[in-house]
């Protein structure tokens, strides 16, 4: 299998609780994920390599069988993926997951089938000994061919190995379903696994069994509070849209010209920390790179350079009882236009090498919090 195949029909899915990934059907019209990665939320943000971050809204939950489904991204034209609907699985077949663990870019783990219809919570899994770490729900498993073969759920029995992933053939069903709705956002009873759309529903309560159900577009949308609410004013300020940057819980991402800054707050400690990772070093002749960035620690003003592993790092450190609007968006636009320069002078004048190339997606001029900004 090629990576090429599947890696344009990837998603990175993120929320202000969690990371995760999704699939794009193009078929269906659908990003598929888990109902895990976007619970509580009306609206997440999606990024892949062939469309910019946006935010899509969650047009189908169903918790029993953690599924989501959401809408695929404005203007989005490319390859996607498909399910496999021929194919007989086996024991012993080679399958491959696909995921965003941890952040990262794109990581493709291959395992083995080890049992097929293997019913674990009342819910036949797929179950194979694909790695699957933090950030690959909802991902897909695929075939030798690409195609989808199941939605990765979770990991159990962590030292075998043994992945557990829904079947196409359900993920199948649950999409005739709500296609056949004809209904724009509906959510599936757990309990009586009727199909609840947005006309019918009333008091957040199935009319099947009168369990208590929600519709995505019925969730109250997220605000956040405390210091979260202060850095994301000040991204605001600085012209960044802090709903495009969240990616989990105290945690953003800002693009700024080459640059990738990762902002962190840490609620515990209260340390507000601001990396960006500018650079690989080169493969030899490493001193004058090393004066370098010796000489320009002594010259920066409240950020630091380092090495860590293989890679240089600029560092933004501050607690969070020094950090109000006008101090933090002095410091955080001095790291960002660092961090934008640095990046290049190290490539061009020094050797080093590009971690991943410049993202795309800048500055915009969106304005999340107007009403306190004035």
């Amino acid at each position: 299998m090629r990576k090429s195949l599947i890696k344009n029909g990837i998603v990175q899915i993120a929320t202000p609780h969690s990371t995760g990934t999704g699939f794009i059907l193009g078929e269906e019209k659908l990003i598929v994920t888990n109902e895990h990665v976007v619970r509580d939320n009306r609206e997440v943000v999606v990024y892949g390599f062939n469309f910019r971050q946006q935010i899509v809204p969650v047009v189908y939950l169903d918790e029993k069988y953690d599924l989501a489904f959401l809408a695929i991204p404005q203007g989005f034209e490319g390859p996607t993926l498909s399910l496999e609907t021929e194919e007989q699985l086996a024991v012993e077949d080679i399958v491959y997951a696909v995921g965003h663990p941890y952040g990262a870019d794109y990581v493709v783990q291959d395992g083995k089938i080890t049992a097929l219809e293997q019913v674990s919570y009342g819910i036949p899994f797929i179950h194979h000994t694909a790695m699957l770490s933090p950030g690959f729900s909802g991902g897909p498993l695929v075939n030798k061919a690409g195609k989808v073969i199941g939605v990765n759920t979770f990991l159990a029995n962590k030292d075998k190995f043994t992945g557990f992933t829904l079947p196409a053939n359900r993920l199948s069903q649950q999409i005739r379903g709500f296609k056949n709705s004809k209904k724009p956002v509906a959510v599936l009873c757990g309990k009586c696994e009727l199909l609840v759309c947005e006309i019918s529903i009333e008091a957040h309560c199935c009319p099947g069994c009168n369990s208590r159900i929600q519709l995505a577009s019925t969730i109250k949308p997220y605000r956040p509070v405390g210091m979260a609410l202060t850095i994301e004013q000040l991204l605001s300020r600085l012209g960044y849209a802090a709903k495009l940057a969240r990616r989990g819980m105290n945690n953003w991402d800002i693009v700024k010209g080459s640059a990738h800054i990762n902002i962190s707050y840490y609620e515990k400690s209260g340390l507000i920390i601001g990396d960006s990772y500018l650079c690989h070093l080169p493969a030899q002749d490493l001193s004058p790179l090393y004066q370098f960035l010796l000489r320009q620690n002594y010259q920066l003003e409240g950020l630091t350079l380092s090495i860590k592993g293989n890679a240089v790092v600029l560092s933004l450190l501050i607690y969070d009882r020094y950090l109000n609007i006008n101090t933090g968006s002095k410091l955080f636009e001095h790291l960002f236009k660092t961090a934008d320069d640095l990046d290049n002078v190290l490539i061009e004048q020094y050797g080093a090498t590009w971690i991943k190339e410049p993202p795309t997606i800048e500055k915009t001029e969106e304005d999340d919090f107007p009403e306190l900004l004035k």
